[in-house]
């Protein structure tokens, strides 16, 4: 399983300095069930800590998953920015989850050449460590 993130999620993790590895952890924890909240139709939010502080005044990330799949971020947000995403959001993100979710490996490499999305990994443009 690959873990990707979009451009505009890229955007927000390099503005709120999460680092590659931490949206690892986060992705693990959801593809082992230590989801925060599971929205739905492949859409799960996960908390990421803010640095120096815990998870509960951190950031909630949007994380698309189905098992055997691969994972993305695909939106952010600080917990005093917003409570939770609205339900017009929630709809949105699950019709995106039913796209990234489909796609094959021909399609990932397209949107990736593309620079519609990003792999993952510990060597991370926005790895800060």
């Amino acid at each position: 399983m690959s873990v990707y993130k979009t451009k505009d999620f890229s955007r927000f993790a390099r503005k709120a300095a999460l680092r590659d590895q931490e949206l690892l952890e986060a992705a693990a924890a959801v593809a082992s069930g230590g989801w925060d909240a599971d929205l739905g139709g492949g859409v799960f939010k996960q908390r990421i800590a803010r640095a120096g502080a815990g998870k509960s005044g951190g950031f909630r990330t949007i994380v698309l998953f189905k098992v055997g799949s691969h994972s993305f971020f695909v939106h952010g947000f600080a917990k005093n920015e917003k409570p939770n995403v609205t339900p017009r959001e929630l709809k949105a993100l699950k019709a995106l989850a039913d796209i990234f979710l489909g796609l094959d490996a021909a399609a990932l490499a397209k949107a990736s050449a593309a620079g519609e999305i990003s792999k993952v990994d510990d060597h991370g443009e926005n790895d800060q460590g």
